[in-house]
């Protein structure tokens, strides 16, 4: 008889090039924790979690430049506006015991003035006003998203950005931004992202101040 043994390896001994996932199921909160833990906070990787599955991902580089362009014009946006907020990058986000999300890139808009010193959440902490993800969405990444309350993403894909506002627990899309209505972003970032491939990202975004100027 053949017994077959299981080898356990560190997650963080796992090799994944650009454009990887890996999904893992069953994992505890307490086993998403430890593997947080393990990853250790500098790293390529983004992690989702929800539903007890871990989705481990590797951005690819041109996934990269659509999301610092993005956040570049979300700054212009408020400024342009008057308004204050405090960037948290690809900060985890968790609601203990169910959930966890890394997003490419997200900002207190709302409850800037709360995370001003913040240099790690607290528990009772809001979760992010607007979050940015530049590729696809997965279900598990959605639901951690949902089960963690931010109230606003927006999704750059292939050309195109969707606004996704959290209603009754649901996210609905939507053709306009809460934080910028008067703004029609879901035209204006595509062009813009697309301008920057032509021109480069500085001229692109010099360009998109001076037409909303």
């Amino acid at each position: 008889m053949i017994v077959i043994t299981p080898v356990l390896k560190p997650v963080s001994q796992i090799t994944l090039s650009p454009g990887s996932v890996v999904t893992i199921p069953n994992i505890s909160w307490l086993e998403f924790e430890s593997i947080l833990q393990e990853l250790g906070e500098k790293r390529r990787t983004r992690i989702a979690y929800s539903n007890s599955t871990l989705e481990i991902m590797v951005p690819l580089p041109e996934h990269e430049r659509p999301k610092d362009l993005i956040s570049d014009i979300v700054k212009i946006l408020l400024k342009s506006a008057g308004r204050r907020y405090e960037p948290f990058g690809s900060t985890t986000f968790k609601r203990e015991g169910a959930a966890g999300v890394e997003p490419d890139a997200c900002f207190y808009i709302l409850n800037y003035q709360r995370m001003i010193n913040r240099r790690r959440l607290l528990p009772d902490d809001p979760p992010p006003d607007l979050a940015i993800e530049t590729d696809v969405t997965s279900k598990t990444k959605i639901d951690a998203y949902k089960i963690t309350g931010v109230p606003e993403v927006w999704v750059y894909d292939s050309g195109r950005l969707r606004i996704y506002l959290l209603q009754d627990g649901e996210y609905v899309e939507s053709d306009s931004s809460p934080n910028f209505p008067e703004i029609a972003i879901t035209q204006l970032i595509p062009t813009a992202v697309e301008r920057a491939l032509q021109v480069g990202s500085c001229q692109a975004l010099e360009e998109f101040e001076s037409a909303i100027g």
